[in-house]
């Protein structure tokens, strides 16, 4: 009998939390032997951007995914090294949207934001890290033929870059001020937020092998549940408070930000983050119980509180 989906949400969590400080390292360099101590500084802002809390869902992501295809091999320690690459790049995403010249937030999961706990420009090299850790991990994934390695590899940086997350980040400060209309909306949440949950999906299954047609149906739940992520986002931003969220309350608002509730009003955002459930668990129609994991992941992004 399966665990209740909270204390299996919970242990993937501390698996992740454990990994993390592992696989990033610290500031010994192969390059200098002198140079660990001039890097204290910045490898404290990447473990504390990284290290402070969070739901960890795209890791989670990775193991579910992982155990949707192959059952039993998300038990691999090697698994670690992928999940952790794609929270590194969520981890780095998350410092520079902070910074004052993107969305200048004092606040992220209850604790003040790198650029404030330590200073801007370490800031930004602290998310400079991050992506280059992530690639790095997925370079020394263990054991894994190099065919399967680059697919890992192009499917993270082709999520997080100019065609994926960052572009997402440029449509969204552009859209500032703005009246976008809803597709305008919706690509721009593909984008900036979807991309890296809908990576994380697809990356939990290149590990495990699967084919091109489980492949395509996982694609279609990581593009559901990517989406419906962001728009419970939205809400949260109105309904949830600021000691609930470990952010500004009602900062895209406060912003003039386009969100799902500011176009489609609270009940029509509602309406389509369940929608986007829906259109998950028909993409996960084929699978069998191996897949129960992905479904409660989707019921947890469109139900949860924060």
């Amino acid at each position: 009998m399966s665990r209740p989906f909270p204390d299996y949400l919970r242990e993937c969590q501390q698996r992740i939390d454990d990994a993390l400080p592992r696989l990033i390292g610290q500031a010994a360099s192969e390059y200098s032997e002198h140079a660990a101590p001039h890097l204290h500084k910045l490898f404290e802002s990447i473990h504390y951007s990284t290290l402070n809390g969070g739901k960890r869902v795209r890791p989670v992501l990775v193991y579910a995914a992982t155990h949707a295809i192959k059952p039993g091999f998300e038990n691999d320690e090697a698994l670690d090294h992928v999940a952790a690459a794609v929270e590194c790049i969520h981890a780095y995403s998350l410092v520079h949207d902070d910074l004052p010249a993107m969305d200048d937030d004092a606040l992220r999961r209850g604790k003040p934001t790198c650029h404030i706990a330590f200073d801007e420009a370490t800031a930004i090299l602290a998310g400079d890290g991050l992506q280059s850790i992530a690639v790095e991990l997925l370079t020394s994934v263990p054991n894994l033929a190099d065919q399967r390695r680059l697919a890992l590899i192009k499917t993270l940086v082709a999520a997080a870059g100019p065609r994926g997350m960052v572009g997402g980040q440029a449509i969204d400060l552009g859209a500032v001020n703005q009246s976008p209309t809803l597709e305008t909306l919706e690509a721009m949440h593909q984008l900036k937020t979807g991309a890296l949950l809908r990576a994380a999906v697809r990356l939990g299954a290149q590990y495990a092998g699967a084919d091109d047609e489980r492949l395509r149906k996982l694609d279609q739940y990581g593009r559901a549940i990517g989406l419906a992520f962001q728009v419970q986002d939205d809400i949260l931003d109105i309904e949830a408070s600021t000691e609930t969220l470990g952010k500004t309350q009602g900062s895209d608002l406060a912003r003039n930000k386009p969100t799902y509730p500011a176009l489609l009003g609270m009940e029509g955002a509602k309406q389509r983050a369940q929608a986007l459930y829906e259109e998950a668990m028909a993409a996960l129609e084929g699978f069998n119980e191996q897949a129960l994991r992905l479904r409660e992941l989707a019921r947890f992004i469109v139900q949860r509180e924060h």
